[in-house]
């Protein structure tokens, strides 16, 4: 049944789901930004809602993960766990965003992982902003080549900036070191890209500069949107686990400085396939987590 009066009361996010598949369209609607609904109108959430929940007997909570400044995530599956419905709550019960999609999966790839295990290819205190194995908190996963790949910056009171966004040097992941992740050689090495002005990007050379190595076991790694002229080995030397390779820039496909890492089964990236990766110290971040590296 359709919900067409607005009420004070806000939705909370654990109630998402079954508010949304009864129909109380115009009290979730109420509780979305001024940003949405200026694109959005009521009528359209309520055709999107209807057309979506067609068929749906029950959605269950599947996750829920944490995103910049006070930003939760909120991951529902239908009965069937074909649909999917991401939501993105603040901490006043604000929504910020919300995705309706088919729910993919991998089972067979998601149970392979590396036959090495691998250390994240940073030191201090990181974010995952990408990692999982759903494309709801890991937009790569979608993708073969990239499915099992991290983004991580660094993250102070909810920011990854300092100040303003306007230049790469207030990003606190900019000229950050990159280690690498496992003992290795270097197979490949990009650089002399210019870093991007922090919300543009380069799509004509999506990695930007750019490491590969290869290691034992035909396995491959990828470190990549590193720093212009930052790179510090070179193709064909070999290299210790954790030794600095490079240092974190904002070049390639990217708005804002970052590390794209990844570990694959050939040294072209857009030719293999991506590893889930075995990490050494047993954990497996996904989106949300802040990890620990030395």
């Amino acid at each position: 049944m359709e919900e067409n009066q607005t009420e004070a009361t806000k939705i909370s996010p654990e109630e998402f789901g079954e508010a949304f598949l009864n129909g109380k369209y115009s009290i979730l609607y109420h509780q979305f930004t001024d940003e949405f609904k200026n694109v959005i109108s009521l009528q359209q959430f309520i055709e999107y809602g209807k057309e979506f929940n067609a068929g749906v007997q029950k959605y269950t909570l599947e996750m829920i993960t944490n995103l910049m400044e006070d930003i939760k995530q909120y991951v529902w599956l239908d009965d069937t766990r074909n649909k999917a419905i991401s939501v993105s709550f603040g901490g006043d019960d604000t929504i910020y965003g919300i995705h309706l999609a088919p729910f993919a999966a991998f089972p067979e790839s998601d149970c392979r992982y590396t036959k090495n295990e691998y250390r994240m290819p940073i030191q201090g205190e990181w974010f995952v902003f990408w990692g999982g194995t759903n494309q709801f908190v890991n937009y790569h996963y979608v993708y073969e080549a990239q499915r099992y790949a991290y983004d991580l910056l660094i993250l102070k009171d909810g920011k990854s900036y300092r100040d303003s966004r306007e230049k790469n040097e207030r990003f606190y992941a900019f000229n950050k070191e990159i280690m690498a992740p496992a003992d290795g050689v270097v197979v490949k090495v990009t650089d002399g890209i210019e870093d991007n002005v922090p919300g543009e990007m380069n799509p004509d050379i999506p990695e930007g500069n750019c490491i590969i190595m290869e290691h034992s076991n035909s396995e491959y790694s990828m470190m990549a949107h590193l720093k212009n002229h930052s790179i510090l080995v070179k193709e064909g030397e070999r290299v210790k686990k954790g030794q600095v390779i490079g240092y974190c820039g904002n070049s390639g496909n990217s708005t804002e400085a970052h590390l794209h890492f990844q570990v694959m089964n050939a040294a072209d990236y857009l030719k293999g396939q991506s590893i889930r990766i075995l990490f050494e110290n047993g954990k497996e971040p996904i989106q949300g987590d802040f990890i620990h590296a030395h």
